[in-house]
């Protein structure tokens, strides 16, 4: 059954269509829905396809506590996942509007959501609960949701496969999506115990243009002492911060490149960004009770051998040593430590969409 996945971004909406071995049999990327989705482009994009489609699979940013794992989206579910919109205002509405286009042109093809949110359902209490007030905490729902689990369910189990390790053997992986947003998810046997991002994808990391964890007493600091609302805190922490905010530039390339000819900024950016990094990777490994693997995906984690190196060089403590000859590799799900290193570590491409066609398969029972 051939599945098409729809992943409608910040960037763009993407298209894919995957056949029963999980190739690409078509692929578009449109503009990402402002409002209303192109229904037209859409359609014209589907038609070029030339595929049978058995199955749509939706990427879905949030699931709130309604949903821990994939559903057959039928108008309840919708109406769900339109209430959900006040925990992911910038995503949400997107992933809506896609799924609305998508679904005026193939009525008739059965559509699962998919959530970024589910693989961390799992999540012990210790670690999704917040130390705030019970009547906030039950009122609001206020927890770590934990996001990227897409990208973090297909990591690990893909690390399983190339460690030739099933999930029952309790494998103890940190996978690390590093892209323009990053996140870490500590999985045990296939499970996500902990994560770096929490009731919003704010928390945790340095990102490309987002603050990561941030003492909440500095922004009540700035809201009383500096006047600021809550929506020009927002669009700080949110667009104007992480690397850009240090740096200049949300371009890891270009800040690598800088910091390499003298740059301070630059240098202070890359620096504050494997800070933030080896103290997570060191906090995840504790939820997982040690390690076994190391992943890096995601646009940075994929293609920048230098931040793979110097993330890991701080890391010797754990037992994670770099190859640098593997490291330099470029292409491919491959490993890339030292041989004698107690924890392996991996490169694996981010394919949320293949995760995506697996969970609308397993969903339909076909």
């Amino acid at each position: 059954m051939d599945v098409l996945v729809v992943n409608a971004g910040s960037s763009s909406l993407k298209l894919r269509v995957l056949n029963d071995n999980d190739e690409v049999a078509g692929s578009a990327d449109l503009p990402p829905p402002s409002g209303a989705a192109d229904t037209a482009g859409i359609e014209a994009a589907i038609s070029s396809f030339g595929s049978s489609l058995g199955a749509v699979g939706h990427r879905i940013v949030h699931g709130g506590t309604l949903f821990s794992g994939p559903v057959v989206i039928d108008d309840q579910v919708e109406q769900q996942l339109r209430s959900l919109t006040d925990l992911a205002p910038l995503h949400q509405p997107k992933s809506l509007a896609g799924l609305d286009a998508v679904r005026a042109v193939l009525p008739d093809v059965p559509a699962v959501a998919c959530f970024d949110t589910a693989f961390h359902a799992t999540i012990t209490p210790a670690a999704a609960t917040y130390a705030l007030p019970a009547p906030w905490r039950d009122q609001w729902a206020l927890r770590r949701y934990g996001f990227h689990g897409l990208s973090h369910a297909y990591a690990s189990r893909r690390a399983a496969q190339l460690l030739d390790a099933p999930p029952a053997a309790g494998l103890r992986v940190v996978t690390c999506h590093l892209g323009a947003g990053a996140s870490l998810a500590a999985v045990r046997g296939g499970r996500s115990v902990d994560t770096t991002m929490g009731f919003t994808p704010l928390e945790g990391l340095v990102m490309a243009t987002r603050s990561g964890s941030v003492d909440p007493g500095l922004l009540l600091w700035l809201q009383s002492h500096a006047d600021m609302s809550a929506e020009v805190l927002t669009d700080a922490l949110e667009k104007q911060s992480g690397l850009a905010g240090l740096a200049g530039t949300p371009d890891m390339r270009e800040i690598l490149s800088r910091a390499s000819a003298g740059d301070d900024a630059a240098r202070l950016a890359r620096d504050v960004y494997l800070h933030r990094l080896r103290g997570s990777i060191a906090a995840m490994a504790a939820a997982t009770n040690g390690l076994d693997a190391l992943v890096f995906t995601g646009g940075v984690g994929e293609n920048s051998a230098e931040i793979r190196a110097r993330t890991m060089d701080g890391l010797g403590f754990l037992g994670i040593y770099a190859d640098l000859d593997r490291n330099q590799e470029e292409s491919g799900d491959r490993e890339i430590g030292a041989p004698a290193a107690l924890v392996r570590a991996l490169v694996i491409s981010a394919r949320e969409d293949i995760e995506i066609a697996r969970q609308v398969r397993a969903t339909l029972g076909t």
